[in-house]
């Protein structure tokens, strides 16, 4: 194809890739906010910047067709999507779809939920009920860009499952692109869609996801491993409370009463425990933040059911009222036993020896009680079993010389002390 009729060969080629080291990737919204497209711009372990760009050696030159990315517009823009549904492309390419799929494809000759270029940008020698300058719909050009996709990706909840465009009482019909495409689907190379769930979905999940696609499309690297749900087993084959950092609080029984406490949130809507994700160990953006971390509760935002399975939000879910019951049963006993644990181990073994306690802030006291000393007692023949019980061997030792060495110099604590010329009153003083 000459390189006059395709502007993006001459740019690819310019930094050092070739036709057979491009792939494309045209991003198509359906019924979205565009958040997914401000996540995935956002990410940083790959950025889009590092792919457009072409600094990652074992990747290929990934041309985007992105309405936030392109310098071009009108039909300069929908030129290679066209080329793409006719084969004349001269690359290989992926569809990556934003936003649930409405069920417009029954107003045949006039209306759209969601538009993309006019019917003048149609594929030549395709038929189409829309005139030249009329709208076509987004769903058009899913369908006929599917079945020559290498891949396929359905990024953010509403393009996986359906999400909130697709929830009860809505008029679009709206569905997942998999529901779209049919069970049957599957991509040029094979594969069935791809879901990389989320409202919004963590960026850098997409952008590790299309990294590892384009390394198996390059075959440099075998096919990444995916759940039955086509989700990237490795980010969603763990729940939301297995990583989160108030699920401490759980096992000890401790919960939230209301949005911003530091405990557990389950009673106060959380989902987290039956939540495939993994936003509080990746973080939102630039591996910082996520719900959890920021002390909101889990919605179950990269789940099919969501949102009408999850709600109404921040209402304990059914079944916490048995798991939460039992924790707290348990967890007060948990509590106890770890704070026994916690003040033994808040003591230096000196401390133990010389029953004082040398810190100036009055944190514990310096002679244990006897009820201390039979748990240390206990918990060291149960620590120490079948080792070395370093307390004994720590006894035998002598005690440090130089202990409290301001006293042994002479050193009244309680006296005024000359600073800078000025008299410090003394503690009797004050």
């Amino acid at each position: 194809m000459a390189r006059e009729t395709a502007p993006w060969l001459e740019s690819a080629s310019g930094r050092g890739g070739s036709a057979e080291g491009v792939v494309h990737v045209f991003w198509l919204a359906g019924m979205s906010c565009d958040g997914c497209s401000v996540s995935v711009l956002g990410a940083s372990n790959p950025s889009v910047e590092a792919m457009v760009v072409g600094t990652i050696p074992v990747l290929p030159h990934v041309v985007f067709h992105h309405p936030m990315l392109a310098e071009e517009a009108g039909s300069d823009f929908m030129g290679p999507f066209r080329e793409a549904v006719e084969g004349t492309l001269g690359a290989p390419y992926m569809m990556v779809v934003e936003g649930s799929i409405p069920d417009d494809q029954t107003l045949e000759r006039a209306g759209q939920f969601s538009g993309l270029g006019v019917g003048a940008d149609w594929p030549r020698g395709s038929s189409s009920s829309r005139g030249p300058e009329q709208p076509l719909r987004a769903s058009d050009w899913i369908w006929a860009l599917a079945p020559g996709a290498a891949v396929t990706i359905a990024i953010g909840t509403c393009a996986t499952w359906g999400g909130i465009p697709a929830a009860a009482g809505n008029i679009t019909g709206s569905m997942g692109l998999m529901d779209y495409l049919g069970a049957d689907y599957r991509s040029a190379r094979g594969l069935p869609v791809v879901n990389v769930p989320g409202c919004a979905p963590v960026g850098d999940n997409f952008t590790e996801t299309l990294a590892q696609l384009l390394q198996y499309l390059e075959g440099i690297a075998p096919l990444p491993d995916f759940d039955d749900l086509g989700r990237p087993a490795w980010m969603f084959e763990e729940t939301v409370h297995r990583h989160c950092p108030k699920a401490g609080y759980y096992e000890e029984g401790v919960f939230s009463e209301e949005p911003g406490d530091d405990q557990c949130l389950v009673e106060i809507g959380c989902w987290g425990p039956v939540v495939q994700c993994n936003i509080v160990e990746r973080g939102a953006i630039n591996h910082m933040g996520g719900c959890m971390v920021a002390g909101g509760a889990c919605i179950g935002c990269t789940m099919p059911g969501f949102p009408d399975k999850y709600s109404p939000f921040y209402k304990a879910p059914p079944g916490s009222a048995f798991s939460g019951s039992v924790s707290k049963v348990y967890g007060g006993g948990i509590r106890r036993l770890r704070r026994m644990s916690m003040k033994t181990g808040n003591r230096e073994p000196l401390w133990d020896q010389t029953d004082v306690v040398t810190s100036g802030w009055g944190r514990g006291k310096g002679k244990r009680d006897p009820v201390d000393k039979v748990n240390a007692f206990f918990y060291k023949k149960l620590q120490y079993r079948g080792s070395v019980n370093h307390g004994k061997r720590y006894h035998k030792q002598p005690l440090p010389g130089s202990l409290d060495v301001l006293t042994k110099n002479g050193i009244d604590h309680t006296q005024s002390v000359d600073v800078l010329g000025e008299r410090i009153k003394s503690r009797e003083e004050i």
